[in-house]
């Protein structure tokens, strides 16, 4: 066999990296050498600023340790490729956050996802992943982040902070401050080019994901075993959500499948939440938190083919603006609902109990929710952990 040696610097996404490649045909031998960068050099001592102009790349053949805190900075790049295990071992001190402007590409596969773990697999253990866009929110011009007071929001609906695919977050939702704790994913103010797709959150001490305002769309979300609620927006979200699991730790703690609201301060601030929420499976211990949906605050939504099972109550929702959006408007349809006590309840802003009318929503008794009706949907076998 003829061997032909390279080196070559890859100047697109992987641009950074230091791994090697081989090709091999039948009379030749190519080996390629990508040349490692910036805070991807230890593997060991993974931390630190990805600044502008750079693009960081981790080595497809190590794992790393996340030992403190990674920042993307405007106009910086961190791609982490396929395969790749990141193990936090800093606590609340280890999180990755990208700021405005700054780009995440997690490039996992369902053959070889990108996963992010604690050294100590325990709810809570570190902090997770944060994302700051300069998409639209309803809470003024921009806002700032509880995460080290990171800018977010502005009037760019197609801003894209980058890609998450076939991504497991375990274990995250540390205690940052006092009462304060870190979501899994948490995304504000993104821009709906951003592909937030196959994502995983196990066993968060707080939300599994939580959308700030933004545009975002996201598919293919498994939230299980999380603390609070699975799944949660607010502030003017106005993507799309499509196949989406989520179930409830099997001792009842935890909270909703999904708590929407506009804006805690203005019923009516706009840019208003206003999602599409279809293909949905909400599994319940029918014990804590009561709702598998949650609506309130003044958000709207369109939601479509849910499967609820194991709840005190399906859909609740509050708030006058959000109950007269919904009451008799059927815009809740294919509903299936498996040993749920409550269908759907409405409340006024004051409290009280509204009258449903019958065309609020519908019912379908093959409803297949995520694709599989109360069962784990195919797509998420596997490289979700389930």
């Amino acid at each position: 066999m003829k061997k032909n040696y390279f080196r070559l610097i890859i100047a697109a996404f992987i641009i950074g990296s230091s791994s090697i490649i081989y090709s091999c045909s039948e009379d030749e031998e190519t080996i390629t050498e990508i040349v490692t960068t910036g805070i991807a050099q230890d593997p060991d001592n993974f931390k630190g600023e990805v600044t502008s102009g750079q693009v960081v790349t981790l080595d497809p053949l190590k794992s790393y340790q996340l030992t403190g805190t990674v920042i993307i900075k405007n106009g910086g790049t961190l791609v982490i490729p396929a395969g790749i295990k990141i193990t936090a071992t800093a606590g609340h001190l280890s999180y990755i956050l990208v700021e405005q402007g700054g780009k995440i590409y997690v490039n996992g596969t369902a053959g070889s996802p990108v996963v992010f773990t604690s050294e100590t697999t325990e709810t809570g253990n570190w902090g997770g992943i944060v994302i700051c866009g300069k998409a639209p929110i309803n809470t003024g011009s921009s806002g700032s982040s509880e995460i080290a007071n990171s800018i977010y929001g502005g009037t760019e609906a197609t801003d894209n902070s980058g890609s998450l695919t076939f991504v497991r977050i375990e274990y995250a939702g540390a205690e940052f401050s006092a009462g304060k704790k870190f979501n899994g994913l948490s995304l504000f103010g993104i821009g709906n080019t951003t592909k937030v797709e196959s994502v995983a959150l196990l066993n968060t001490a707080d939300d599994g994901i939580e959308i700030y305002g933004g545009t975002v769309n996201v598919s293919n979300i498994v939230s299980v075993g999380n603390t609070n609620h699975a799944f949660s927006y607010k502030d003017g979200w106005v993507g799309n959500a499509s196949n989406i699991y989520t179930k409830r730790k099997t001792d009842g703690t935890g909270n909703t499948g999904i708590t929407g609201i506009n804006n805690a301060s203005n019923d009516n601030a706009s840019p208003r939440s206003n999602p599409t929420i279809k293909n949905v499976t909400f599994i319940g211990a029918n014990s804590g938190e009561s709702d598998g949906i949650k609506l309130k605050q003044g958000t709207y939504a369109v939601l479509d083919n849910i499967v609820f099972s194991n709840w005190s109550k399906g859909v609740t929702i509050e708030s006058d603006s959000t109950v007269a959006r919904f009451n008799g408007k059927k815009r809740i349809t294919n509903l299936l609902f498996e040993n749920t006590t409550t269908e759907v309840s409405l409340k006024s802003s004051a409290g009280s109990p509204v009258t449903i009318i019958d065309t609020t929503y519908t019912k379908k008794p093959d409803a297949t929710g995520a694709g599989n009706g109360i069962l784990v949907p195919s797509w998420a076998t596997g490289w979700s952990g389930l």
